[in-house]
């Protein structure tokens, strides 16, 4: 069924344009991270417009950066969208499914009160004891990288959001050293050494060919990825065409009906620099188009008591794509999966059945109107759709 989903109007503002693409392939890896700033971004759009705050300080195009904004500071309680509302939106079984999937979450530096965040947010929504351990870069249970306050927070956002989809789920974090291209990859490719079924991605750079797409094309393994915060325009990994790239959508609830449309931040767009996967068939772009599907990304409770110390409320794609992560664990079928193809190949009759078609919202302008405005069937902000159950997934 075709779902109009409607949301508040954020501020008109213009979307910054993101950094031009490289040309080729895989990107070089610099020697060593950039010095971070301690210093707040006052030059992000969504500072601005009232919207949010980034929480990851701005580094070169080539570097990652996590894909969350801060909408409101501590409060004495969980505020915005809970576990409960995600299911329910999503039509999803999410008390009987997800038991031994694995799902493993890529970030950089430490969280050393993630365990603990991860308990208090639980126990917030009878969701029961976590299944969780955490790893450095290596695969070794200790000997973590330097504590990070913002990659932090974006880490407790990534393994509660899998846990409000999937609460049976095992959940891995699998800390990088550093937000750098090669320390990123090495953390990558110990998520699939380490048996993940599923891996997710809140982060992405804005430089096409920062990464090597060999690292995100593991055979039985189901990669997704943050479509971005910067509004139309697109990043890696979620770019690559081995990876599920997740766009963001705005959700609103009237009585116990819940409605979506495109939020005005998420990423979209055509990947110049990236071929044409033979799957994908829009006419507006010759390379490859993402999103691929989406989620909400804007009014969330989160849980921090490292740099944030307490409840507040975050927006961006890095709540979309654990979400669908956690979407792929409930319906256990990554193994056999050939990701994001998958969603390209489904029958007009599937897709109305298992996805939430979003057609109302867009996340900027561009020359072919389908790739930054949502509107019936695929279009690249939102995808086909959000989940409607499993059964697309």
């Amino acid at each position: 069924m075709d779902v109009t989903r409607s949301v508040m109007l954020l501020p008109l503002l213009a979307v910054l344009a993101l950094p031009a693409c490289n040309a080729g392939g895989g990107g070089s890896v610099p020697a060593a991270p950039l010095e971070r700033s301690t210093q707040a971004d006052n030059t992000d759009p969504e500072r601005i417009a009232g919207v949010g705050r980034r929480v990851c300080p701005a580094v070169q195009a080539s570097y990652a950066r996590c894909d969350a904004l801060i909408l409101r500071d501590a409060t004495n309680g969980p505020a915005g969208w809970m576990p409960d509302d995600f299911q329910r939106a999503y039509n999803l079984p999410s008390s009987t499914r997800g038991a031994g999937a694995i799902v493993a979450i890529v970030d950089a530096y430490d969280n050393p009160n993630l365990a603990s965040d991860l308990q208090t947010y639980r126990k917030e929504f009878g969701l029961g004891k976590a299944r969780f351990t955490k790893f450095n870069q290596e695969g070794q249970i200790g000997n973590y990288p330097q504590p990070g306050k913002s990659w932090g927070l974006e880490e407790d956002l990534d393994v509660e959001m899998v846990s409000a989809i999937c609460p049976k789920c095992t959940i891995y974090l699998i800390e990088a050293n550093s937000e750098a291209p090669g320390d990123l990859e090495a953390a990558e490719a110990e998520s699939v050494m380490l048996g993940a079924q599923v891996v997710s991605n809140s982060w992405g750079c804005a430089a096409l060919g920062c990464l090597h797409g060999s690292y995100f094309d593991s055979s039985g393994v189901v990669y997704v990825a943050s479509a971005g915060d910067n509004g139309y325009g697109t990043q890696e990994p979620a770019a690559l065409d081995t990876v599920v790239a997740v766009g963001g959508t705005d959700l609103a609830k009237q009585g116990a009906r819940y409605t979506e449309s495109a939020w005005r931040w998420t990423g979209s767009g055509c990947a110049h620099s990236i071929p044409k996967p033979s799957w994908q068939h829009d006419g507006g772009c010759k390379s490859r188009t993402m999103s691929d599907v989406s989620a909400v990304a804007r009014n969330v409770a989160e849980y921090d008591s490292y740099g944030y110390r307490g409840w507040f409320t975050v927006a961006g794609t890095s709540i979309s794509s654990p979400l669908i992560g956690g979407v792929f664990a409930l319906a256990g079928n990554a193994t056999s999966l050939d990701e994001p193809e998958h969603f390209w190949m489904l029958s007009k009759k599937a897709r109305a059945k298992d996805l939430h078609d979003i057609i109302s919202g867009s996340n900027g302008t561009c020359r072919h109107r389908y790739l930054c405005k949502a509107g019936p069937g695929y279009d690249g902000p939102t995808g086909w759709g959000t989940p409607n159950g499993i059964g697309a997934f």
